[in-house]
């Protein structure tokens, strides 16, 4: 059950970045690279989630 709560971590944590990402691009004034650096982590962040999905479904077939 551990892997479930980190997935549930790991999905809020998706969720926030989605939230600040979308924050930035509603102001003109944030700078590309920090912009970027969202799109990063988020997509570092789904990874994450893919990857502990793919060994979850491993472990329980």
């Amino acid at each position: 059950m551990a892997i479930q709560a980190h997935l549930v971590e790991l999905e809020r944590k998706h969720k926030v970045l989605e939230n600040e990402l979308h924050e930035a691009l509603l102001h003109l004034s944030t700078d590309d690279l920090e912009i970027a650096e969202l799109k990063r982590r988020k997509l570092m962040v789904k990874d994450e989630i893919e990857r502990l999905r793919q060994q979850s479904d491993e472990t329980v077939h």
